[in-house]
Parts: C-alpha cells; sequence; structure tokens
C-alpha cells in the first residue's frame, strides 16, 4: 500500500499532465491528517537511530535532497471511519461510531529493499493506556481490552500509542484507508488477482469463491479483506491470512500495470488513494507521500514478508487472544 501510494502519486507529478497545477492542489487537498507527534509528545519509544550508507552519502553530496534509506515503521489501519452512503453501502461507516478491524505494522529494513509486516488481531487483548483526546483530558487506563478499542475511543493517535505501548516499537509514521477507499482504489488499478486455498463462502461479506485463482473487483477485494465467518473457525485469524494475500497481491498489481504510459488511470488512481487517506503529519503532502514511494521502489513483494504478531487463546474468553510470550516480545525485538 505504501509504495502504490507513492509511485502513483510521483508518477501523475512526473507526466505533467494537463492542468499539472490543479491537479497537484486537488490531490493534495484530499489528505486528511493527525498531528500524532504533538498529541503524544515524548513519552514514546525512542526512534530508531540509522546510520546512513555508502549509497545515501554519496546521493547526499551530489543532490541537496536524497531520498530516505533508513529503516521505518508506519501503522497502517483499515477503517470504517468515514460515514456516508459508499462506506455503508459497504458494510461500513456510521455516525454513531468508527472501528478499525485491519491493523498491520509495516517494518522496512534499512536500505528499502525488503520489508516485515505484522498484522495485530483486532480481538487481542491489551492494555490500552491512557490516551490523550481532541476534545480535552484523556481516556482511562483500560485493561483486557480488545485492541481495536482503541481506535473506536480515541482515533488515530490511541491506535498508534496502543501499537508502541504493546510492541516498544516507535511508529515513524501512520497510514490509514477508509472501505470505500481501499475498494476504488483495487477497481482503479484494474482488481487484483488473489489465488484461494478453501472454498470461501461468507453470507455476513457477502462473499462466495471456489479454492483457486481468482480476479477480484474493488467490492470483492474490500469482501476478501473483511471475510472472517467463511473461512477455518471463523475466527479474526484467518481473517489476517487473506489480508496478507492482498498486500502481495496489491503489490504485483502495481508492478504489472501500466499507468505510467495511461495518465487517465494513473490520475485514477491517484485521486482514489488520497481521497480515502488519513496521515500523520509527516506524510500529510504529496511532496511527502512521493519521496516515501520513491524510496520504495526497490521492495518487490518476493522482499515482503507477512507474519501474525504469535498469539494463545485468552483464559478469560475462548473468543479473544493474548499475545505470545516470549515469541512475541522476541517479534517486536527484531523490528527494533
Amino acid at each position: 500500500m505504501l509504495k502504490i501510494v507513492g509511485l502513483t502519486l510521483a508518477g501523475v507529478m512526473t507526466l505533467g499532465v494537463a492542468g499539472a497545477g490543479w491537479v497537484y492542489w486537488h490531490l493534495n487537498d484530499n489528505i486528511k491528517s493527525v498531528d500524532i507527534n504533538s498529541a503524544l509528545g515524548d513519552d514514546r519509544p525512542a526512534k530508531a537511530v540509522t546510520t546512513p550508507t555508502a549509497t545515501a552519502s554519496a546521493s547526499a553530496s551530489a543532490s541537496p535532497s536524497p531520498l530516505p534509506t533508513g529503516s521505518v515503521n508506519i501503522l497502517v489501519l483499515g477503517s470504517d471511519s468515514r460515514s456516508g452512503k459508499a462506506n455503508k453501502k459497504l458494510g461500513g461507516g456510521s455516525s454513531s461510531g468508527a472501528r478499525s478491524d485491519t491493523a498491520m505494522v509495516v517494518h522496512v529494513d534499512a536500505g528499502r529493499t525488503s520489508a516485515t509486516v505484522v498484522s495485530i488481531p483486532r480481538d487481542t487483548l491489551v492494555t490500552r493506556p491512557s490516551c490523550p483526546l481532541s476534545s480535552g483530558g484523556s481516556t482511562s487506563v483500560a485493561y483486557n481490552a480488545m485492541f481495536n478499542s482503541a481506535y473506536s475511543v480515541g482515533g488515530a493517535v490511541c491506535a498508534v500509542k496502543t501499537v508502541e505501548s504493546i510492541t516498544g516499537v516507535r511508529m515513524d509514521h501512520y497510514l490509514e484507508i477508509d472501505f470505500s477507499g481501499f475498494a476504488k482504489l483495487v477497481d482503479a488499478l484494474g482488481g487484483v488477482t488473489v489465488t484461494t486455498d478453501q472454498d470461501i463462502s461468507d453470507d455476513d461479506s457477502h462473499l462466495h469463491l471456489k479454492k483457486g485463482t481468482h480476479h477480484l473487483n474493488g467490492t470483492q477485494a474490500l469482501a476478501l479483506a473483511r471475510t472472517r465467518h467463511g473461512i477455518g473457525d471463523g475466527s479474526d485469524l484467518g481473517r489476517i491470512g487473506l489480508q496478507q494475500k492482498l498486500v502481495k497481491a496489491l503489490l504485483d498489481q502495481i508492478a504489472s500495470s501500466s499507468l505510467l504510459t495511461d495518465p487517465a488511470k494513473l490520475y485514477e488512481v491517484a485521486d482514489a488513494v488520497t481521497s480515502s487517506l488519513t496521515t500523520d503529519t509527516g506524510l500529510d503532502s504529496l511532496s511527502e507521500l512521493m519521496r516515501l514511494g520513491q524510496s520504495l521502489k526497490g521492495l518487490t513483494s518476493d522482499n515482503v514478508k507477512t507474519v501474525m504478531m504469535p498469539v494463545v487463546t485468552a483464559p478469560s474468553d475462548p473468543n479473544r487472544v493474548i499475545a505470545k510470550e516470549p515469541a512475541a516480545s522476541d517479534l517486536w525485538e527484531s523490528l527494533r
């Protein structure tokens, strides 16, 4: 997703399409942001310290603004937080609240040619820390709270603080995409090809697929990302496997597409991406998103490792899970 966002926007501006000034203003204006750094202050895990590579040092001497090459951690959330007809039609979005059912910590290694994507099950019981509220005050600490409740009670700021609290890993950036935006993105890319290992029949997500390879449109891809009752034991753990398949399939799709030779399609993708995004203030402009995407140009799906945070059934509730130790702590330690 990160690579799709950045490279697509870079392509739009590189092409110099007609009305480029308006295009830049429109796409830039689409992006929403949250000032997470100001909200959380200094009470956070330390930032990773990276040593510039020889390539980066050489680039710095030749260019006033070299692309970043250090490791980076980004919390990526899928949510139904933006209410409206499009989200409601797709099974999300409500004026009464918001949920975050997809959470992935994306760790890009130094050099930015390999990455690890760690999914955190929404049903994980955690200690949710006290989080500052935009309206003033803060939430109370909550014990044995479902992981995805952090977003519900405190939005992006609380989601980031909770992830940092349970992982000990500093989130350098935050990226959120809503239901309808994800579906529009897949449609703008011409669909996505995914191979399923078993039949899927889920009346809740309205997805019915036979085992095998399928080319999915946006609505179908979103249904796949949301499916849980039609596979495995019906828990969130099976859904995570499908979401990870989609991550790699999207990387393959953008790599094989002809966006750079089709300005109209490229703009459609860029508009779909930016209109569905909420970022931290460090990524809330086209220039920052483009730099991020361009820094990931050497990252291919073959070098993206997808894993799930190790979990076990919660002793207090067979329908919930808790982090499996010491495996979970060892995983997070490897990403610091």
